[in-house]
């Protein structure tokens, strides 16, 4: 049996670094929390009481308490007596390595350290970490404290009893844990979120649509299923009776048409002002904060009528 992994460092506090320790502290786990912007400990905290009722609705608990959140100041206080170290630093990979390098300076030798990275390669960073064998990749969504998805991903270095007692550790967070097979840049997930959003630009860049326009494109169309079923499936259900193999006969061709151009367009000043200026339509005057417990809401609702119609 593995050694249980009972203390938890996070180093950086945003958005999601505070949304692991949110997680973290509502599975009842010890948080050791370093991040040397101080105004990001002030982050955490109004986080912490933002989300208090929404967590404890949506983890059944009767408090989140903050008796096992730890403040230190420094990375060698945090992560000394971790069993696993969640980096959440800039993505950037010169950045990265160089925490990763002080992150397994001073942690135990085989404590697991593991980069929230969205797309950068882990051979890479763990070039930088000693004992490199410990080293994943662990990629959240955010808000971390409620979607499941977390993408582990090794490098050439690790080894994989490290990516199997890291995958019991974050499903027992409650999360989905999926191994990714062979690192690429960008994971799964974010490669394909990537791909839409250049589209997404394309058309706005040609002034076809809004950005309200393609956001009820996904909202009141496709969203709803992938929610559900993903890409494959529910293109299988649009099959009919054959499922997917007439799916491919009679769509299969629509392959060569130019719908898509995929390589993302220069964003320029111009495109930039007209997908921010959009979004702040969008927003209908409600404040990041205001919105962000609208959305959490929404998917607590989502998530549990999701758990109700599982395939």
């Amino acid at each position: 049996m593995p050694t249980p992994i009972n203390k938890i460092a996070i180093i950086g506090t945003g958005v999601i670094g505070s949304g692991w320790t949110l997680r973290l502290l509502a599975k009842k786990k010890e948080v050791y929390v370093f991040d040397p912007n101080l105004k990001q400990e002030k982050f955490l905290l109004d986080e912490i009481k933002r989300t208090t009722k929404s967590l404890k609705n949506f983890y059944k608990t009767s408090t989140i308490s903050t008796k096992k959140l730890f403040l230190k100041k420094s990375i060698k206080e945090a992560v000394k007596d971790a069993d696993l170290i969640q980096e959440n630093g800039p993505e950037n990979e010169k950045i990265k390595k160089k925490i990763v390098k002080e992150i397994s300076k001073w942690s135990k030798p085989n404590a697991i350290i593991a980069s929230s990275s969205s797309g950068l390669l882990p051979t890479k960073i763990q070039s930088a970490c000693k004992n490199p064998a410990r080293f994943i990749i662990a990629h959240p969504f955010n808000p971390v404290y409620l979607l499941p998805l977390v993408e582990l991903v090794k490098g050439k270095k690790t080894k994989n009893n490290f990516i199997k007692k890291s995958e019991i550790f974050y499903r027992s967070l409650g999360m989905q844990p999926l191994i990714v097979k062979k690192e690429i840049e960008g994971y799964l997930s974010d490669r394909l979120q990537e791909s839409m959003w250049r589209e997404s630009l394309h058309i706005i860049n040609e002034n076809l649509a809004s950005t309200d326009d393609l956001d009820k494109a996904i909202i009141h169309g496709p969203g709803l299923r992938w929610s559900l079923m993903g890409t494959f499936l529910t293109f299988h259900l649009a099959g009919g009776k054959l499922g997917m193999r007439h799916m491919l006969k009679q769509f299969g061709p629509a392959l060569k048409l130019p719908w898509t151009k995929l390589k993302a367009p220069k964003l320029t000043k111009k495109l930039s002002n007209r997908i921010i200026k959009g979004a702040k339509k969008q927003s209908k005057g409600k404040s990041i904060k205001e919105l962000t417990t609208i959305r959490d809401n929404f998917l607590i609702d989502l998530l549990k009528l999701k758990n109700k119609y599982k395939i």
